[in-house]
């Protein structure tokens, strides 16, 4: 399997997996030049494209969605709740390319196995993904308030995760957000701190996870030095050594690298 997190972070998100034959992207809240760019740019052009994947409805999720669909033909697959949040945003896609999951329920794009895993935001019905194909699997948990049992079940033994480390909590507290918005972000269904995706790498290191990725980085409360920092840390004082635990960023503002998994 091979993942790229193409971008990720509060100006937009575009991840990209192949495996089993397959090759998908999950979201994409950029205009269609600016994906089919960076698409190009690793090698994997929307032409190329066998399915969309949408976690949830926000615009940094679902701007590009609409574009993809329509000029290239690209099937997109989301919940009951988030095509009918995301109508308004997308426009109107053509019949055959909707394709509709029930949550919680796995189902296959040729020979990629793709389950969706409810999560903890406040989105119509938001989901992460674990997929998999010969033997691998890659789990992507982000835009999540808090890491509980059943996420820590779902991603247990991935040969990569990626995880949400959105903010510092310091940063976000003594920041010019309104009062209303640092309550979102810091509640049970709000965005996960650099300290909580540290935790839940932690649990997860005991489930056999030695690879993640920290993706949805804020523009405004965190800095990709920062989070990194914390979790290594954090990993250190859990007794995990870095040799251990492979720990990288996925970008907000460029392209990132691509996995072999």
């Amino acid at each position: 399997m091979r993942f790229c997190p193409v971008f990720s972070g509060s100006s937009g998100n575009m991840l990209f997996v192949e495996g089993g034959g397959a090759r998908v992207l999950i979201d994409c809240g950029f205009a269609g030049s600016a994906a089919a760019k960076a698409m190009d740019s690793i090698g994997a052009p929307l032409s190329s494209i066998d399915a969309l994947l949408v976690t949830h409805d926000h615009i940094d999720h679902t701007k590009g969605v609409g574009v993809l669909c329509r000029k290239h033909h690209i099937p997109v697959y989301a919940n009951e709740g988030t095509f009918r949040a995301m109508s308004a945003a997308v426009g109107k896609l053509p019949g055959e390319l909707v394709r509709v999951f029930e949550s919680g329920r796995d189902f296959f794009i040729r020979e990629l196995n793709v389950l969706s895993i409810p999560i903890p935001h406040d989105a119509a019905e938001p989901v992460g993904f674990a997929l998999s194909a010969g033997g691998k699997r890659v789990t992507v948990l982000t835009d999540i308030g808090h890491f509980d049992e059943r996420l820590l079940s779902c991603a247990a033994g991935s040969s990569l995760v990626m995880l949400e480390a959105n903010h510092d909590v310091d940063m976000l507290s003594v920041g010019a957000y309104p009062y209303p918005l640092k309550r979102r972000i810091l509640g049970e269904y709000g965005h996960l701190s650099n300290d909580s995706c540290a935790a839940a790498l932690i649990k997860l290191y005991s489930t056999g996870v030695r690879r993640a990725v920290l993706g949805h980085l804020s523009e405004h409360n965190n800095y990709e030095q920062l989070a990194l920092e914390t979790v290594r840390q954090a990993l250190r004082a859990a007794d995990i050594p870095d040799e251990d635990f492979e720990l990288s960023i996925a970008h907000r503002g460029r392209v990132g690298e691509m996995y072999e998994v």
